[in-house]
């Protein structure tokens, strides 16, 4: 299968040891997020899911006293909240320190083939792919790994 590459054009966005806004995208698509998001915590997110899921389950007929299955709601509910959608969540928002540009790099700066994981929000089933990230130094430089950390924050 055919990828498609897209390509956004993004606004220049201050470095993310600042203050900026949490658009998650940083262009006019918004995460779709209820005003209420975070006025509970990731551990009482965690018991409910699990609850929730563990009824699904049940629903669906899987036997939860089996050894595949016991723990599965929590674990499912766990890397939900603590993984998968950790990036909803703005205090999860990785901190990217600036360094001088020692080697005073003019040219333009790629990190080319970023994989990223995230979740579709119609289907709300897994979807992966490829990030590139190119930008100009005004002065200072991020680190590499710093790049993937944030590309994985806003899938």
């Amino acid at each position: 299968m055919r990828q498609k590459e897209i390509s956004l054009n993004i606004r220049p966005i201050k470095p993310l040891d600042e203050d900026f806004d949490d658009d998650h995208i940083l262009t006019s698509w918004n995460t779709p997020l209820r005003a209420d998001a975070f006025e509970i915590s990731d551990d009482e997110k965690v018991e409910q899911i699990e609850k929730r899921f563990r009824e699904i389950m049940e629903i669906l007929g899987l036997d939860l006293n089996d050894d595949s299955l016991k723990g599965t709601p929590r674990r499912v509910a766990k890397m939900y909240v603590k993984e998968v959608f950790s990036g909803l969540n703005p205090k999860n928002r990785p901190i990217a320190r600036l360094f001088e540009n020692k080697y005073k790099y003019d040219q333009m700066l790629v990190e080319k083939d970023i994989t990223f994981y995230s979740h579709c929000e119609h289907h709300f089933v897994p979807i992966y792919g490829k990030a590139h990230v190119a930008y100009f130094s005004a002065g200072k430089v991020i680190g590499l790994s710093k790049i993937n950390r944030i590309v994985q924050y806003f899938a």
